[in-house]
């Protein structure tokens, strides 16, 4: 698994290793947010027989080739990119280097050792401001508005031609807003959670009206265990929740979740920010038999109450 030690990666781990699966996980660090917060994600696998971590970068083709020889894996799950819909903007070149050559270094490792099952994680994100709603995977996806968006439609199109060519089961699945304990510090919930509990001003884009479909992470790893047991061909699902919530409902819940008002700092709209995103999950819902379950007020319910232990955990140092 590559990004084994990020936010949707480190559940993974703990999901497939807790089942009795042996996982090798794969990432460099990157100093995009703090690792020592992606180190600490994985604390709880340090002492399992049945992970192990391996530090390097996606693009490292010799130490693909190394990894894949001395595995001889059963299932690539490939998590890891430079992430986010904004620094994307501001460093392109970067992005389409890590998201598209490293992908590709690892799908030519995946031929090469004869791999079976490849899954890539997506994002809704390649939808950009499709006006119909809500978004499904026959939709037209040919107009990103950001170059990560854009990253990741390449990147179903480099496991579109492997899975054609070279017979592997390739899943492709689009992820909808993921959050939950240990969800980035950069992304909305965890950002604006922190700042209202220290009584600081939660930057707010535009005027409230932009809807997310907020996924519990815990519904989005029983999707990836699915794609993974059901993986043939080549498949694209979206995995959302299903219920886009508004910006300014949004803050209101975590306000009600942290029992704090929030102090709004009003900005104009970003570069590269899609208005709305709506998952169409029928498709993952008939063939993965997947069923999103996590209601907002509980998932931000676990989110604070995670937020806070590790507030006390640094508090306590």
């Amino acid at each position: 698994m590559t990004g084994a030690a990020g936010f949707i990666g480190s559940h993974l781990c703990e999901r497939l290793v807790h089942s009795g699966r042996r996982v090798v996980g794969l990432d460099n660090f990157d100093p995009f947010y703090d690792p020592a917060i992606k180190r600490r994600n994985l604390d709880t696998l340090s002492a399992s027989e049945l992970f192990e971590l391996v530090e390097g970068d996606i693009r490292d083709a010799e130490l693909a080739s190394a990894v894949f020889d001395k595995h001889r894996f059963d299932c690539v799950v490939h998590l890891a990119a430079k992430a986010g819909v904004r620094p994307s903007i501001e460093d392109p070149v970067g992005y389409m280097d890590v998201n598209i050559n490293g992908t590709a270094v690892l799908l030519d490792a995946a031929r090469q050792y004869g791999v079976k099952t490849f899954v890539f994680a997506s994002s809704s994100s390649v939808y950009g401001n499709n006006e119909k709603v809500p978004f499904a995977e026959t939709d037209n996806v040919d107009f990103p508005i950001s170059p990560y968006a854009a990253t990741k439609k390449a990147g179903e199109l480099i496991c579109h031609t492997y899975s054609h060519l070279y017979g592997i089961g390739m899943t492709c699945l689009r992820f909808f807003t993921v959050y939950g304990p240990r969800q980035r510090p950069d992304l909305a919930i965890h950002k604006f959670a922190r700042l209202i509990e220290a009584g600081a001003p939660i930057p707010v884009f535009g005027d409230g009206s932009m809807r997310r479909d907020f996924t519990y992470i815990d519904d989005i790893i029983d999707g990836v265990v699915a794609a993974m047991e059901s993986c043939g061909g080549y498949a694209i699902y979206n995995l959302g929740e299903s219920r886009p919530v508004r910006l300014d409902d949004l803050i209101a819940a975590i306000e009600t979740a942290l029992g704090k008002k929030a102090v709004l700092d009003r900005l104009p709209d970003q570069p590269g920010d899609v208005r709305q995103t709506y998952a169409d999950v029928d498709k993952a819902v008939r063939r993965l038999g997947y069923r999103p379950k996590t209601e907002l007020t509980d998932g931000l319910r676990r989110f604070v109450h995670w937020l806070r232990n590790e507030q006390k955990q640094k508090d306590n140092l």
